[in-house]
């Protein structure tokens, strides 16, 4: 990495702070315990687990947020210690599974700069599967079999999913660029350097989203940024926090949630910062919301869904960004960025707990526990299925049924 990334200060996240603090050491760590779950709560719609299975030991403590993805029934997750899978996306049987070492994991090149410690979760498209590293490679591999296609090194950590778009794959790193890779080789086509990046920052990012030939992306420094997707050249930014405060921990004001896009609408938000809605051609703000967040969004029909730094559950009304409901039963428990699963909010939380809410209201609906250990990821909705997958790489897959 360069020296300026040596000098870089990274902030663990907060879940990963609030683990550490333990259950009976949260005053001494300065961080609020979490609100206990209620002991007399009566479900209103019925959870079915399908299946749970593990992919190596997940994220670990790196401070990734690894999600898996699915294709074609197809469920795709990959661990910081080298394993990265193929699952039936309705069974849970693994249809292939590589395990590699930390070095030499393709066999080629110099085996001392390659490494396996996948962050960030898999893109798929067709054929071909694409996963970043800790150690700032981009991988590419057969979606069919796992075998080996292409390799990139990159200047580092690839924290976020990349993403696939025509024949490029592109892929950000914790350094602030953004790379452009040829899809049939891995030879780099463009970069777009941000420049500076703040010296403190919350760890993570979030991941890219390629659209109409644009490539739009959340900033460490509370940005809302838009790229031509055919040379990585700037087309617009767009402030989501002024990065305003007394302390250095106030001035924090990273976008490390995705942004969704809705017609030709965009929604972003930062914490410490705001909850936007911008118009992807111009990169001109339509409305704001002051709403803080480190998470990603959810949105469904009219409505958006997010989680604030103190893990309550907010909905807000998409065409002008006034709030309609707040849940704080869930506060403090260092939740996920939400999922929508039919008429109901799916997040998870510190202690392996997965809630889901009302759209309409917010009011808890249901809950099951996927295990013990922190789940960081945002859960993923496919179909009537949700996937929920916690720091130790367990995924667990549910489906919901009205009593």
């Amino acid at each position: 990495m360069k020296a300026e990334m040596m000098k870089r200060v990274l902030l663990i996240s907060l879940t990963s702070l609030v683990a550490l603090a333990g259950c009976h050491s949260y005053k001494k760590a300065n961080v609020e315990p979490p609100t206990p779950l209620a002991k007399d709560f009566k479900p209103t719609v019925q959870v079915t687990k399908l299946w749970t299975t593990s992919v190596g030991d997940g994220a670990g403590k790196s401070g990734a947020r690894l999600r898996p993805t699915v294709v074609d029934g197809v469920l795709y997750a990959d661990s910081t210690d080298g394993k990265l899978a193929a699952i039936d996306a309705t069974s849970g049987k693994t249809l292939w599974s590589k395990s590699t070492r930390t070095h030499g994991w393709f066999g080629w090149g110099d085996k001392k700069r390659q490494d396996a410690l996948y962050a960030g979760g898999p893109a798929v498209d067709g054929d071909l599967v694409v996963v970043g590293t800790l150690a700032g490679h981009v991988y590419a591999v057969n979606a069919k079999d796992g075998s080996p296609r292409w390799d990139a090194e990159l200047d580092s950590e690839v924290l976020a999913s990349p993403a696939i778009a025509g024949d490029l794959v592109l892929a950000r790193t914790e350094d602030g660029r953004v790379y452009g890779l040829d899809r049939a080789t891995g030879k780099r086509r463009w970069v777009y350097d941000q420049g500076n990046v703040p010296l403190l920052s919350l760890r993570g990012n979030g991941s890219l989203l390629a659209a109409n030939g644009v490539v739009f992306f959340g900033s460490d420094d509370g940005k809302l940024i838009a790229l031509r997707q055919d040379n990585g050249a700037k087309l617009w930014e767009q402030k989501l926090s002024s990065g305003a405060g007394r302390t250095d921990i106030e001035r924090l004001n990273d976008a490390d949630g995705s942004i969704l896009l809705d017609g030709s609408t965009l929604y972003a938000a930062a914490f410490h910062g705001n909850l936007m809605a911008v118009d992807g051609p111009s990169g001109r703000p339509v409305w704001g919301h002051p709403f803080s967040t480190f998470t990603s969004l959810a949105a469904t029909g009219n409505a958006l869904y997010g989680v604030n730094e103190d893990s309550e559950v907010w909905a807000f009304d998409k065409s002008g960004g006034a709030d309609t409901w707040k849940n704080v039963a869930l506060k403090y428990r260092w939740l996920t960025g939400p999922a929508v699963q039919g008429d109901y909010v799916v997040v998870g939380d510190m202690e392996g707990y997965v809630h889901w809410l009302q759209v309409g209201d917010g009011a808890l609906a249901a809950r099951e526990r996927l295990s013990k250990k922190v789940i960081r990821a945002q859960p993923l909705v496919v179909g009537d299925i949700v996937y929920v997958e916690d720091v130790k790489g367990r995924i667990g897959a549910y489906r919901l049924t009205a009593h």
